[in-house]
């Protein structure tokens, strides 16, 4: 092993010296990175394992053991449908014929490997519902290959379609094939080059990959990436152009049957464009150009003109489409979902109503069709699925049966000021009868970036946690959606501080206010939560008992350095080339503000040996310099997750096994 000295690294960020003596860390294959790793593994389930987890583990069981039904697709006469029975590792891809009850089984992810690691991760029947193709993750992992089913006699082809990440598949009407997007193939390509050259192609099934037609590409452009999909009437074929994680996306589109190119009809960079759907030669889109709250407009595609619709009102719109010849929007009130339904000229006809402090997870439908699906979840119950026909009526599909009484818990939003005044809303639940006395514990999560709210959202977790008289808060902080693009970019570049303050300040009045007291307050996030939460605890480490950090972003001189961590940028900023971002970022780096001799909370880090979008050794470093600075440094623990990712298709026993972890770590310490 080499000396301590010898492996810091020395870099120079536009005058400034920038020590990194954790850089050994960064490559996981290198066996002293292991042997520390293993170490610090066996320390962290010596201090987790005993009674405590296992009545935790066995009660958690019991709270994910309820069967779930996700959202059907109808295409043709016949609706797609994954389903859960409780306790299987991956839900279950199955179908029905519209005018039968009888369910007919397609594809079982828990077939492909044994220890549930194989998911689904996403499924594209054809419109006429005879051919189906779905993409599978492995180990978590955001690579996906795509498969194709023969949905009438269950037959498997024998391609199989690679380097996807989150691509669409687009059948064409004839069936023949679909258009897909894809990166290069790794092999002879450069590995920072592996997530870029995104490009279209068409694949005509029963062929071999190497085979597929080029349909787009942008030489000019290598970090764009494209998710094609056809218009539901098959005439028009359109390219959702992101860049990395700028909101601002493009839309191409031409004719299906045309040999012309592609129409730049919103060019990347300049608002968000959300298609919504197209009746006759009217495309319907949801954008936030002059309306950060959100507008609907209508582009005539016979001459490009387009006029605003329904106008951006106080409440956000957080999604919308077009279903049975009606505009669906989804609004956000302060958090909350509802749904209004409007004619094709913008008049309000209809609103559905759903549970107090509703969170919408997806909407089913097609622009011709005489029903919609809804599917939602509370604070406190999981995934309910509503049916809409468009006569106004509606009807609770499917809703999960639960193992506790709702009569039991209650629920709440309230506003609390930030450091510079800003009203900011936090949920909360806890048991009923909560006494104020300030002895309560207290877990606040919270993400705070890339627009992405933080709506109620359920989870077996928090309710064990409850049940444990504790108080679980969701703090809706600067950085997210919740009130629009101008909310998101008040928590974006150089002003991130503004989500640490705001989320500090959450915390803050949970104390004040007689709910808890500093040594019961504790903190949880992931990924860029994960940043959150370790910013917030190397600038008020005496503000928390405990810190449950999960996959998180912890060296931002050096996140754009892994995988996709570039596409990140437009979020960050770029501490390479632009000054005023360095001194930014090097002022919360999590990494580059550990103090020699701080007394830091009881802090457990989350990561997974396979996770591709943010490696590992964010939290390697985070831990090792907790551990050689903090005063207390034997309350340190790290968690690394075997054959796992940043969380996508994680199997229902990993996602128990590690919620008992960092349920009975809190119960432990707090």
């Amino acid at each position: 092993m080499s000396s301590k000295n010898s492996r810091i690294v020395v870099e120079d960020f536009h005058g400034t010296k920038v020590y990194d003596p954790y850089r050994w860390l960064e490559d996981e294959k290198a066996p002293e990175v292991k042997e520390w790793r293993e170490r610090e593994q066996e320390q962290t389930k010596n201090f987790l394992e005993g009674d405590l987890k296992t009545k935790v583990k066995q009660r958690l069981e019991k709270l994910y053991s309820f069967p779930q039904l996700y959202i059907p697709v109808k295409k043709g006469q016949r609706y797609f449908y994954q389903y859960h029975d409780g306790l299987q590792n991956q839900p279950v891809l199955y179908f029905r014929e519209a005018n039968e009850d009888k369910e007919k089984l397609l594809v079982d992810p828990n077939k492909f490997s044994d220890d549930g690691t194989t998911a689904i991760t996403v499924f594209f029947p054809s419109d006429d519902g005879k051919l189906l193709a779905y993409s599978l993750s492995r180990k978590g992992s955001d690579w996906q290959e795509i498969y194709i089913i023969n949905v009438e006699t269950g037959e498997k082809y024998p391609e199989t379609i690679q380097y996807c990440r989150f691509t669409n598949v687009a059948w064409s009407k004839d069936n023949l094939g679909f258009y897909y997007s894809r990166f290069p193939n790794p092999e002879g390509v450069a590995e920072e080059d592996q997530n870029k050259y995104n490009k279209v192609y068409y694949h005509k099934i029963g062929r071999d990959q190497s085979n597929d037609e080029l349909i787009y590409e942008d030489n000019h452009d290598k970090e764009l990436v494209f998710n094609p999909f056809l218009t539901h009437d098959g005439e028009y074929i359109c390219l959702f152009v992101r860049k990395g994680t700028d909101p601002r996306n493009g839309f191409y589109i031409k004719k299906a049957d045309s040999e012309d190119n592609f129409t730049k009809l919103f060019p990347q960079g300049e608002a968000m464009y959300k298609p919504m759907g197209i009746i006759g030669n009217t495309f319907y889109f949801l954008s936030d150009k002059q309306a950060p709250k959100g507008k609907i407009i209508a582009v005539d595609l016979n001459n490009q003109t387009q006029k605003t619709v329904i106008a951006e009102t106080d409440k956000i719109i957080s999604d919308a489409a077009v279903i049975n010849n009606h505009l669906v929007l989804v609004y956000q009130d302060h958090g909350s979902h509802l749904v209004n339904i409007f004619n094709l000229d913008g008049v309000k006809v209809d609103q559905i109503t759903l549970a107090d402090y509703a969170s919408i997870s997806g909407l089913s439908g097609q622009p011709n069709d005489p029903e919609m699906f809804i599917a939602y979840n509370t604070l406190l119950r999981p995934t309910t699925i509503l049916r809409y026909t468009f006569d106004g009526e509606s009807e609770i599909y499917k809703t999960p049966e639960i193992s506790y009484e709702l009569r039991d818990f209650e629920s709440k939003q309230i506003f609390y000021e930030s450091k510079d005044g800003t009203q900011v809303p936090m949920f909360l639940i806890y048991k009923k009868g909560l006494e104020l006395n300030g002895n309560n514990p207290a877990l606040i999560f919270g993400y705070g970036g890339f627009k992405i709210s933080m709506n109620p959202r359920f989870s077996p977790a928090n309710i064990k946690w409850i049940e444990e008289g504790g108080i679980f808060a969701i703090a809706c902080i600067r950085g997210g959606n919740e009130y629009g693009e101008d909310w998101h970019r008040q928590g974006m570049l150089l002003n991130k501080q503004n989500v640490f303050d705001d989320f500090i300040a959450a915390g803050e009045w949970l104390i004040d206010n007689n709910y808890t007291r500093k040594d019961k307050l504790a903190i949880t996030g992931r990924s860029n939560g994960g940043l959150l939460v370790a910013a917030c605890m190397t600038q008020r480490p005496d503000l928390y008992g405990a810190v449950v950090c999960g996959v998180p972003v912890i060296d931002m001189l050096r996140f754009h350095k892994f995988t996709i961590g570039r596409y990140w940028i437009p979020e960050y900023g770029d501490p390479d080339n632009d000054p005023q971002a360095f001194e930014n970022l090097y002022s919360y780096s999590p990494l580059h503000n550990i103090s020699k001799g701080e007394v830091y909370p009881h802090t457990l880090v989350l990561t997974a040996d396979t996770d591709d979008r943010v490696v590992p050794a964010h939290a390697l470093k985070f831990v090792r310099a907790l551990k050689d600075n903090a005063k207390n440094n034997q309350d340190i623990f790290l968690r690394m997750e075997k054959k796992a990712g940043h969380g996508l298709g994680k199997p229902i026993g990993k996602r128990i096994e590690e919620d008992a972890d960092w349920l009975s770590f809190l119960l432990k310490v707090l």
